[in-house]
């Protein structure tokens, strides 16, 4: 069954290492990754955190960059399109094995952060032994199947997923609020405190797969039911 896998890379052996440890508090975020077939990949690179200057004069220098073009700055924020050395193209599509879909990848002080998302279990396994052998460690943080329920996507379990759907449809996330946490026990088989709890972890683990990718969540508690 389809399989999301979250890893990390150093930025030594991938893109942008001389740029992420010569300008402290940057944070790499692509915003378009990868298409199979496609010469392009991680065309649109969003940069924060860090003086636009500073981070354009480390990736003049930066020999995994082979063009750069600022398309907008917002603050300390910029949009960039980047083309790549043929080895970042290279090193991204062993990850992918032409297979699967990289739906993150963040970089920050010295590694990358990725979430991809695999046919199969047996894809990633035959991927990562050859992307090790090649060169490439991929550390894993995380390995998980999706069975298609549609909670497994983003990591929930059945009741957390259920809550959340209850808890929107309710109008529990609206302001003013239509309903509380007792409105949205009501007719539940778990206790207000088992609600409540499940409603936190449920949010937090949306949270940490939808936007907290490579930027600092490791804090974050695994799911329970």
């Amino acid at each position: 069954m389809p399989t999301i896998v979250r890893g990390t890379v150093p930025a030594a052996e991938f893109a942008l290492h001389h740029t992420l440890s010569t300008v402290p508090g940057l944070r790499v975020e692509c915003e378009q990754v990868v298409q199979s077939g496609e010469k392009s990949v991680m065309p649109l690179v969003w940069l924060q955190g860090a003086d636009p200057e500073t981070v354009e004069d480390a990736l003049a220098g930066d020999p995994t960059v082979e063009s750069v073009s600022c398309l907008s700055t917002f603050g300390d924020e910029q949009l960039c399109r980047i083309e790549w050395t043929d080895r970042v193209r290279y090193l991204l599509e062993m990850v992918t094995n032409g297979k699967a879909t990289v739906l993150d990848i963040h970089g920050r002080d010295d590694r990358w952060y990725l979430r991809v998302l695999y046919p199969t279990r047996e894809h990633f396994s035959r991927t990562h032994t050859f992307a090790t052998e090649h060169g490439l460690p991929l550390d894993v943080t995380s390995i998980r199947e999706m069975d298609g329920n549609p909670a497994s996507r983003f990591g929930l379990t059945d009741g957390q997923h259920e809550v959340l759907v209850r808890a929107a449809r309710q109008g529990y996330f609206d302001v003013p609020q239509e309903t509380n946490l007792g409105g949205l026990a009501d007719g539940c088989d778990v206790s207000h405190q088992a609600l409540s709890e499940r409603l936190r972890r449920g949010i937090g683990t949306l949270v940490e797969e939808t936007l907290l990718v490579g930027a600092g969540s490791d804090h974050l508690e695994e799911s329970s039911p």
